[in-house]
């Protein structure tokens, strides 16, 4: 759950470390003088894994089940009305064949619509919500890296980062996580039971 939770979100966001960065003030995240000292860090997958940011995506996944079984139902409805049709259809009526065949293609149309404004929808709300959560991870962020006297911290989770190496000691992912779970105070969420591999969902085309 945690890879594709953390997937989602970073499909769902634009959202990038430095753009927390400049909601940030500049006293906050100033480096200490000495050696550099540098970390790195996949900061949307670090949003998404928080406490918070798993049970705010499951909520939300919730939220629009109600919809998803919405648009599950009618697409099982054009697909019964499109097998009548296709073992009907020399039996029937010039007529009757085309007023079947404009139902089904009028319910086609409403499904695709409502597909895209469901998706629409949910898109604008999982870009909410992950801002809203990753700014606030920022401020930990920024928070510990003083406190640990980082001079620089990368984000790997970009597509583009000119990070080559970088050994695990000098992640610091799981700790502004942790950091951040104690921070907000949000219980972890319940195991979730294994999924067997025909109960996956399957990929797009």
């Amino acid at each position: 759950m945690k890879r594709s939770l953390a997937l989602v979100l970073m499909l769902a966001s634009g959202f990038a470390l430095s753009a927390a960065a400049q909601t940030t003030p500049a006293s906050a995240v100033e480096a200490p003088a000495g050696p550099a000292k540098i970390a790195v860090i996949a900061f949307q997958v670090a949003v998404a894994q928080t406490n918070e940011g798993q049970r705010n995506f499951a909520d939300l996944q919730r939220k629009f089940e109600p919809k998803r079984q919405q648009l599950k139902t009618l697409s099982d409805q054009i697909d019964t009305l499109t097998k009548q049709l296709q073992a009907q259809g020399d039996t029937l009526s010039d007529t009757e064949r085309a007023n079947r065949a404009r139902t089904i293609d009028d319910k086609k149309k409403e499904l695709q619509r409502s597909a895209e404004d469901a998706q629409t929808d949910f898109q604008q709300q999982m870009q909410d919500m992950y801002n809203t959560l990753a700014s606030k991870v920022y401020d930990v962020l920024a928070s510990y890296a003083k406190q640990h006297g980082y001079t620089l911290v990368l984000d790997v989770a970009q597509q583009q980062n000119p990070v080559l190496y970088a050994s695990d000691s000098s992640n610091i992912t799981k700790q502004v996580i942790e950091a951040y779970n104690l921070k907000s105070g949000v219980p972890a969420p319940p195991a979730q039971p294994a999924e067997a591999p025909h109960a996956q969902a399957p990929r797009a085309h």
